[in-house]
């Protein structure tokens, strides 16, 4: 009896702790908004009581751009990636090779790009994960729809769009994103191209086994959220305060209209211009996303500056070097060329229809 009370209170003293650990974010909240919704009159008092700029010059521009998007990207930043700390809690790498293990061409492809969304991955671990799936039976053609949605449609890139251009564009390039991911790895599965896989990948011993799931309490996601909040905006802070940098100058300093002969509609190659620009380089949503905004103030197109971003964060060359440990070349250059290929088809008709 005396065992059965301990364990009662035992449990009544963690819901107790589930409740305070609920009730903090419900305080959070309404001071997050009411900080977010005055964001732009708090920056006009810093900007002409405290600084005394003058208004209507380029520096002024300049630097309510920077004082302005820096706080607003990371309030929307810090709310969203803590949401979906928790929401990962709930998919483990185990649980996901399990989900898309055995799945079918399209039917997997889908499952693996929803799955890139609310999954931890960077170039590091490109390598890691491309082993566990294949070594869990996940086909390649799914492996590739997670390895390209990933890194490209994340909540970092889905948060800035969001705060910098409105939902509309996030939920566009979410959609464009995980088209590209489903329909890229449908064709790489279609293709047969496992040969092209070095050969101690599939030497390794098949895995059916799976590690118990660990349960985790109410607090126990919350902290996982909060953890998340740490590691990745600690990690990508600097890219964000850097990015808005760059855009401050472009708002601030380029001309209206400067970029519309170089990457407007009119300029048909500006699309595969822009991702054979964009391959090489490296950088993140963070950093990438506050230049893509400028350049769309002074007169770029729509089209253009989301296959740029998409090239610089989906073809990233550090994740092809890492990938080139476990690929053969000619797979290489047939995922390269098909998702390049994508994103170039849905730059054009974006151009053509925005």
């Amino acid at each position: 009896m005396a065992r059965s009370d301990n364990n009662s209170r035992a449990i009544t003293g963690l819901l107790n702790q589930d409740k305070r650990y609920l009730i903090i974010p419900l305080l959070i909240i309404p001071l997050w908004f009411i900080l977010y919704l005055n964001l732009r009159d708090i920056t006009d008092f810093i900007i002409y009581n405290i600084l005394s700029m003058n208004s209507g010059t380029h520096l002024t521009a300049a630097v309510w751009f920077f004082i302005y998007e820096v706080p607003k990207v990371f309030l929307l930043l810090i709310l969203i990636v803590f949401g979906v700390g928790i929401i990962r809690s709930y998919f483990s790498p185990e649980k996901t090779r399990r989900i898309l293990g055995g799945k079918r061409l399209f039917a997997g492809n889908v499952s693996a790009a929803l799955l890139g969304v609310v999954t931890p991955f960077c170039s590091c671990s490109a390598i890691p994960l491309f082993l566990g799936f294949i070594k869990s039976g996940v086909p390649l053609g799914v492996t590739f729809s997670f390895l390209i949605s990933a890194p490209m449609v994340n909540e970092v890139a889905l948060v800035l769009l969001f705060g910098l251009f409105g939902w509309k564009t996030a939920l566009l390039y979410m959609s464009t994103g995980l088209t590209i991911a489903i329909f890229a790895g449908f064709s790489i599965g279609k293709l047969k191209l496992e040969k092209y896989v070095e050969d101690w990948v599939y030497e390794m011993k098949a895995g059916g086994e799976y590690l118990p799931e660990e349960k985790l309490t109410f607090r126990e996601r919350v902290e996982t959220g909060l953890a998340a909040v740490k590691d990745i905006v600690g990690k990508v802070w600097i890219y964000i305060v850097l990015g808005i940098g760059v855009g401050a100058g472009i708002h601030g300093y380029v001309p209206e209209n400067f970029m519309a002969g170089i990457m407007g509609k009119s300029a048909w190659w500006s699309v595969p211009a822009a991702v054979l620009l964009g391959v090489p380089m490296y950088s993140n949503a963070a950093g990438i996303i506050p230049v893509v905004q400028a350049l769309l103030g002074k007169g770029a197109s729509l089209g253009t500056v989301l296959a740029f971003m998409m090239s610089v964060i989906a073809l990233s060359l550090p994740e092809i070097i890492i990938l080139k440990k476990v690929l053969k070349t000619r797979l290489i250059i047939t995922f390269v060329g098909i998702v390049a290929a994508g994103i170039i088809l849905v730059g054009w008709i974006f151009n053509l229809v925005y």
